[in-house]
């Protein structure tokens, strides 16, 4: 049987440093990363991509903004944003993919799922606030919209008076469609799905879904999705070949594998701080303990050159 890798897109896999995200830019980068993925292709692997998506629904907020300032268009809601970038996110992604495997002769299907994720309802996230999205306000402005939208502002460092919106980031719980994505690889079909940590929603006391203003990590939702479809390995794409011990310090250390005593034990000794690196070493952990094979955590480039990247397993 074909093996199974889930393969979770970096933010610097689709805008790099201080691109300003024009489609050009993001059409080239997708292809440049998936050019470092054929290889599992060619290899025989089925393949689950996820991605985030951070610049894309921050820009699909602001244009929610000027909407409602400029010409009264009522906003939409965050989850159904997160949705809007699931999908124009997904059509580039799939094209792009499409256009690479054409020149390395890989005969593929490619689909994108909207993909909604379960929260519950009581996370502990909804009473402490802690994702910034949208854009930068003054507190006046920001005082107008917690009154008229009931919305949570937090102080920016970006100056004196500078506010930023802030929702929660549930736990993910549960994956919609994973019987339909786990069909579909095993069938060989390429699934794009969990875009941005995936669409929140709960189930409400009546056992109805209901969105949710609230933006899941994507690390998170791909760790959970590649556990119940029972992939076997677990692919984290940053912007770095290693994860490393005491990053950009003097004492800055290498590592190459990890097991959970030794994941402990750095986190313990607070040996990742509190970056993005954090929650990808968890995600990556979550997922070996949940019967995966193994979860590698590197760059794209990289990633074929199997002597790179951290690789993390069970013991």
């Amino acid at each position: 049987m074909s093996k199974l890798a889930v393969i979770a897109l970096g933010g610097n896999a689709i805008i790099r440093g201080d691109e300003r995200g024009t489609i050009q830019q993001q059409n080239k980068n997708s292809a440049d990363t998936f050019k470092h993925l054929t290889y599992l292709l060619k290899e025989g692997y089925n393949m689950v991509l996820s991605h985030g998506n951070g610049p894309q629904v921050g820009n699909i907020l602001l244009r929610n903004d000027s909407g409602e300032e400029i010409y009264d268009i009522p906003q939409m809601p965050l989850d159904i944003c997160v949705a809007d970038s699931q999908g124009g996110m997904g059509y580039m992604l799939e094209k792009m993919l499409k256009n690479v495997l054409k020149e390395e002769g890989i005969d593929r299907e490619i689909v994108t799922i909207v993909t909604q994720v379960v929260v519950s309802k009581d996370d502990p996230a909804f009473t402490n606030y802690t994702k910034r999205v949208g854009k930068l306000y003054d507190k006046k402005r920001a005082d107008e919209l917690t009154a008229n939208k009931a919305w949570v502002f937090k102080k920016s460092s970006k100056g004196k008076d500078v506010w930023r919106r802030v929702v929660p980031s549930p736990k993910p719980i549960a994956i919609m469609n994973e019987k339909i994505i786990k069909d579909l690889v095993n069938s060989g079909v390429i699934v794009i799905a969990v875009g941005g940590g995936g669409v929140p929603v709960y189930y409400d006391d009546d056992g109805m879904l209901k969105g949710l203003e609230a933006v899941i990590d994507k690390d998170a939702s791909s760790s959970l999705l590649a556990s119940n479809i029972n992939a076997d390995e677990f692919y984290l794409l940053t912007d770095v070949p290693y994860v490393y011990k005491n990053f950009g310090t003097p004492k800055q250390e290498t590592l190459e594998f990890l097991t959970k005593v030794d994941i402990d034990k750095l986190i313990e000794e607070k040996a990742f701080g509190e970056g993005n690196m954090l929650p990808k070493i968890k995600s990556a952990l979550r997922f070996v303990e949940n019967g995966g094979k193994k979860s590698v955590i590197t760059d794209a480039s990289n990633l074929e050159d199997k002597k790179y990247g951290t690789r993390i397993t069970l013991k």
